[in-house]
């Protein structure tokens, strides 16, 4: 592991660099870069479970305020993070917080429901992370949180085209040397946006793009059946389970 913990940690610091400098207009008034303050536990992710190959990426859109800005762990769910995955360290804070929106890390008490679910689809499929993680791998596209002056989460496929451009030309380029690392076969969005950004940002590679429904308790269809859901998609991809 030793290898792929020192090309994360270059892919990491160029998308760090790369992001740094960005400016976002309102309503967006708070960003925050869990790779930044986070980046010990996300390192801890990629030095366990990160080893190549990895056929399947499940790609979601960017952290949610409740999983991986906390945890930096994508859809970082504590109680998944810590009773699952096994991992727990020490999480910073961002220079600016939103006063509604305070990084606890592991201290947090708030759970992340889609966290909830994807990580629960998974314990409950493969019982072990190590089963899971031989074959699967669960990234975002994008690690910036966005959020307005109430504190309301804002995605970045909302964000205008200007500011659009930039941030995805560098989490394109960090997707392409990801997926290429871990030799990934297919990049799964979780979401119609994650899959495509993904299309379109590997249209170069020889990687099968595909798409499955985003657990989030917004998305109607994610609250009855998710997980049948989920499987019956995978199989229409041919990924077996």
């Amino acid at each position: 592991m030793v290898e792929e913990a020192f090309f994360i940690d270059k892919i990491i610091d160029n998308l760090v660099c790369q992001l740094a400098p960005l400016c976002f207009s309102p309503p967006v008034e708070w960003v925050y870069n869990p790779l930044v303050y986070a980046r010990h536990v996300h390192l801890e992710y990629w030095r366990r479970y990160g080893a190549a190959p990895k056929k399947v990426v499940l790609l979601g859109m960017n952290p949610g305020p409740w999983g991986m800005a906390q945890t930096g762990i994508p859809f970082g769910d504590i109680g998944m993070v810590t009773g699952w995955l096994g991992i727990q360290g020490q999480v910073c804070t961002p220079e600016r917080q939103h006063p509604k929106r305070p990084i606890k890390g592991f201290d947090s008490h708030r759970g992340e429901v889609s966290g909830q679910r994807l990580w629960g689809w998974a314990r409950e499929r493969f019982v072990s992370p190590r089963r899971f993680f031989k074959r699967f791998w669960v990234a975002n596209y994008c690690p910036l949180v966005f959020m307005e002056a109430s504190g309301r989460n804002r995605t970045p496929d909302k964000l205008p085209l200007k500011e659009k451009e930039p941030l995805f030309a560098a989490c394109d380029q960090a997707l392409v040397q990801m997926v290429s690392k871990l030799r990934a076969q297919i990049v799964v969005g979780i979401g119609r946006f994650a899959a495509l950004q993904a299309k379109r940002a590997l249209i170069d590679m020889d990687v099968k793009v595909g798409q499955i429904t985003h657990p989030s308790p917004a998305n109607p269809k994610a609250n009855s059946g998710w997980r049948e859901r989920i499987e019956s998609e995978f199989k229409a991809m041919g990924i077996e389970l």
